[in-house]
């Protein structure tokens, strides 16, 4: 029975139908008033504000620790807390139907992700790392139109291919017009990390966000542990106060904490329209590289930056 409360319980809040894209019925005109859409947009904000930090806390954690060591650690971090506020709330273990899901989720944004985006970034800038993530919004929403038959409108798809445009137009030309290793990996990194965020955002649905977080992350705790002891035995660590800074901020608060107000912000306004607030993610990033990191910018960045804005602006409109 608790099992079954927990499931259900969160239902009213998560079938919100801003975008038309709720296949469920009976609460929808809850969902759908303007405060909640309101409160589900802002948790979804605040999600991409803990992302666009991501990869600055990278780059300072590589500083300290190995790529495999970094990910690996975090994990194990991302996975006691989880597990610490599962554990302490006496949170029922989910029915067997939900784990397939969690296992995308475990492999697309605790796994596959941090590791490929890690990799790129031993021989990528933060800012053209984030550049290039920033064409995740579209691949989420086409991996959403696969998994769940959403059907935003042609406004949206136009807006979301712009946006992804300006995006890819803008890594080519600080590429010199070859990818590179790195940008291979992240290429990788968006399509699993797509599919992560897919399937959280439809399990987002049927039980809380930070449920869903929670238990992909301790899903993969047994994998972790021994893969960060294996990592830590090959790779040197050298602590300093950002790679700890980094570390830190990459387990809690990019790989929990994050993901806690994401998967809650989408099952409330939808995977389509809140995967397009991610658009702003790769311009945050790009400030905090210049603020943190010491990046230059092209004069090329605010041009991007003011195309994403509008793009965003038209998705956030646009009816499904």
């Amino acid at each position: 029975m608790r099992a079954q409360s927990s499931a259900t319980a969160p239902t009213p809040i998560a079938v919100a139908t801003p975008n038309g894209t709720s296949g469920t019925s009976g609460t929808s005109r809850t969902g759908g008033t303007t405060g909640t859409a309101t409160a589900g947009t802002l948790q979804a904000a605040l999600g991409v504000v803990a992302f666009s930090l991501t990869f600055p806390a990278t780059a300072w954690g590589l500083e300290g620790f190995g790529a495999w060591s970094l990910v690996a650690v975090r994990s194990v971090l991302a996975a006691l807390i989880a597990g610490g506020c599962l554990l302490a709330l006496r949170v029922p273990v989910p029915s067997r139907r939900h784990w397939p899901g969690l296992a995308v989720v475990a492999a697309g944004v605790v796994v596959g992700f941090p590791l490929l985006s890690t990799l790129a970034l031993e021989t990528s800038t933060t800012a053209h790392a984030a550049v290039v993530v920033g064409l995740l919004p579209l691949t989420t929403a086409l991996f959403s139109a696969l998994r769940m038959g959403t059907r935003p409108s042609r406004t949206f798809w136009a807006a979301a291919l712009a946006g992804a445009a300006a995006v890819a137009a803008f890594t080519v030309q600080q590429s010199g017009g070859a990818l590179t290793t790195a940008d291979l990996y992240l290429f990788g990194a968006l399509l699993v990390c797509a599919a992560g965020y897919t399937e959280g955002g439809r399990l987002a649905r049927l039980m809380p966000g930070w449920q869903v977080i929670g238990w992909a992350l301790v899903l993969c705790l047994p994998l972790a542990v021994p893969a960060a002891a294996v990592a830590l035995s090959y790779e040197p660590v050298h602590l300093t106060a950002h790679s700890v800074a980094g570390l830190l901020w990459v387990s809690a608060g990019s790989q929990f904490l994050g993901l806690v107000v994401w998967y809650r912000g989408m099952a409330v306004i939808g995977i389509p329209k809140a995967s397009q607030l991610q658009l702003a993610q790769p311009l945050l990033t790009l400030v905090w590289s210049v603020l943190l990191l010491g990046e230059h910018l092209t004069v090329a960045a605010p041009l991007t930056a003011a195309a994403v804005l509008v793009c965003i602006a038209v998705t956030q409109r646009a009816r499904g």
